[in-house]
């Protein structure tokens, strides 16, 4: 279950579609997980989700106007690099049967 709400996200480069699918299966299955090493990946992939979301209307805000599209674009670029970043993070750590670190 983990593996493909990760899969999910991953496509979100492509399309937004499947990461409203992923962070869905986040929240339905989360109870299933809870108090075992998943429960902190359930978590980590929603804060992406709607951390992503944020920023990524903020640069579509930008975007709107013309002087605000090379900022649009510098932080979109930078969200989705962050994105990515934190897909490997934590394919790594479920790999390795680690936990993801939770906010204070």
């Amino acid at each position: 279950m983990a593996f493909r709400a990760h899969a999910f996200i991953v496509t979100t480069l492509l399309s937004g579609w499947p990461s409203l699918l992923a962070v869905l299966l986040n929240y339905l299955k989360r109870s299933d997980v809870r108090a075992t090493y998943l429960d902190s990946h359930f978590g980590w992939r929603i804060r992406t989700f709607w951390y992503a979301l944020a920023w990524f209307l903020v640069a579509w805000m930008l975007a709107v106007t013309l002087i605000g599209i090379p900022v649009a674009f510098v932080l979109a670029l930078g969200v989705g690099l962050w994105v990515l970043y934190r897909i490997v993070r934590g394919w790594l750590a479920l790999a390795g049967g680690e936990r993801m670190p939770v906010p204070p």
